[in-house]
């Protein structure tokens, strides 16, 4: 089944260039001029988001922040953006995005992030088991459901995987790379410093639980839930 990409530029060349290679490379492509439609347009059928940062009105990030917070939705985000300052990184990352390919772009290059990122998202929860039990955190990964002293707790989606990663692997250490490598393995713009991000907003929805993430200095984290 052809997977069906949703692309938001308030260029309508842009709108065309990417929507004739990704037809072209095999993909359903739908197209909206900015935000607003965007949202209006976006349903179940949809497995990804090609998302202009710069648009007049809603912003690409602003959108971001409403698919995860406001309507809880998942989907896999890529932005595009002519602003790659680490600071505008990380504030798109935080807001979930999956992935960031810069303007000028090669299409080519469009392509292969997209599917990259639609392989990554299917293979994460491969090998591990449907339900992770540790101390007073449940995490049911069939569903994308977290349970914090029996009460559901909404993460994003890349919080998500992190926190299955290491709570799947309790008393491993993961260096940030370890992560990086596991989770953003095609993303070449993270950094550190967004692991570190996604690592304070798990903690902070853990609550009483923050301290089952421990920080070794010069190692990475480890997911402990009897500290």
């Amino acid at each position: 089944m052809e997977k069906k990409i949703l692309v938001v530029d308030d260029e309508a060349g842009i709108r065309e260039i990417i929507q004739f290679n990704l037809e072209n490379a095999g993909f359903e492509v739908d197209c909206a001029s900015s935000a607003e439609e965007a949202l209006e347009k976006l349903g179940p059928e949809h497995s990804l988001i090609l998302l202009d940062v710069m648009m007049s009105g809603m912003s690409g990030f602003q959108m971001a922040e409403v698919l995860r917070k406001e309507k809880n939705n998942q989907i896999p985000v890529i932005f595009l953006t002519a602003k790659t300052d680490q600071n505008d990184l990380l504030t798109g990352f935080s807001a979930g995005g999956d992935d960031y390919i810069p303007k000028p772009f090669s299409i080519n290059e469009v392509i292969a992030r997209v599917r990259a990122v639609l392989k990554r998202t299917e293979r994460v929860v491969e090998s591990k088991s449907d339900m992770i039990e540790a101390g007073a955190v449940r995490i049911d990964v069939t569903r994308k459901e977290v349970f914090v002293g029996g009460e559901p707790v909404v993460f994003s989606k890349k919080e998500f995987e992190v926190l299955t990663l290491l709570a799947s692997h309790p008393g491993q250490i993961y260096s940030r790379e370890d992560i990086i490598n596991e989770l953003w393995k095609d993303a070449p713009y993270v950094l550190d410093r967004t692991v570190d991000v996604h690592i304070a907003r798990i903690r902070s929805k853990l609550g009483n639980c923050k301290n089952y993430i421990v920080n070794r200095t010069g190692f990475g984290y480890i997911f402990n839930p009897t500290a």
